[in-house]
């Protein structure tokens, strides 16, 4: 029987949600070019609310919580994980950022994330954020019909594990997405005892964002009460995308080409148009 906590998207509806996605999409590839030593992460963040206002969007990420979140998009550099503020620091060569960026489109949300190194950075920090991405393709490949969100996770877990001695954020997850940007059902990045999740079904939507570090799993948060850093101070990656489950297969919302060619490389049906 399915959890009726659940919100089951129409074709419509993610419809929608391809629009809202398409606008992250577009916006962390703006952000991508325009990510560069000198460059404030500040500004980063007032060009993704110009693109997402100037397209028809609203920024999720503005307002959001408590206590409120301050900007549109989440800039986290080297140690900071995830969840961190833009502001007056600016950017040098070998500094890595995680950028998170969420848009609602007539009231449906997209949610991604990329890591940018910023000029030269070494090659395990390279090989980090090639394995993190990787592990996200993994689990959002591993999402079949009738499968279950536990397959996601294991999908992720396990890209991971054999590629070295990496760590895995377990305390942050990725999560279901549709009409709010956080919804049931966690989507953790690793297999939890025990905990399958729900059985995937046509019109399921969800983020997948793993978050991994060069370094141990355990991490802090700063005063401000978002910033999430680890814990011994190692670099950290994270990537996400949103995707839908059609009758034809997986449709990556926040990818702009709909994820058909990590898709094809993966053998997974693509879903979309």
């Amino acid at each position: 029987m399915l959890d009726r906590t659940l919100e089951i998207k129409t074709p419509e509806q993610v419809e929608l949600m391809r629009r809202a996605g398409l606008l992250v999409g577009e916006t962390l590839e703006l952000l991508r070019g325009a990510a560069r030593a000198g460059v404030t992460t500040g500004e980063l963040d007032a060009l993704a609310e110009d693109n997402i206002r100037s397209h028809g969007g609203v920024p999720s990420f503005l307002g959001y919580g408590y206590p409120p979140f301050p900007a549109s998009i989440c800039a986290s550099v080297n140690a900071e994980v995830v969840h961190g503020i833009p502001g007056a620091r600016a950017l040098v060569d070998g500094d890595v950022i995680s950028i998170d960026c969420g848009a609602i489109v007539e009231g449906w949300h997209g949610d991604a994330a990329i890591t940018v190194a910023i000029g030269e950075v070494p090659a395990e920090v390279t090989e980090l954020m090639a394995v993190t991405e990787d592990a996200l393709w993994a689990g959002i490949g591993a999402a079949r019909l009738k499968g279950r969100v536990s397959d996601i996770s294991r999908a992720v877990e396990t890209t991971v594990r054999e590629r070295g001695s990496y760590g895995i954020l377990e305390d942050y997850v990725g999560h279901g997405i549709g009409s709010q940007m956080h919804m049931d059902p966690n989507v953790p990045n690793v297999v939890r005892r025990g905990e399958r999740g729900p059985r995937l079904v046509t019109g399921m939507a969800l983020a997948v964002e793993p978050m991994v570090t060069l370094g141990g799993a355990e991490t802090d948060v700063l005063a401000d009460d978002w910033t999430v850093v680890t814990s011994d101070g190692s670099l950290a990656a994270h990537f996400e995308h949103t995707f839908a489950l059609t009758p034809d297969g997986v449709w990556v919302l926040t990818a702009l080409d709909g994820g058909q060619e990590r898709l094809a490389g993966l053998g997974v049906p693509f879903g979309g148009r």
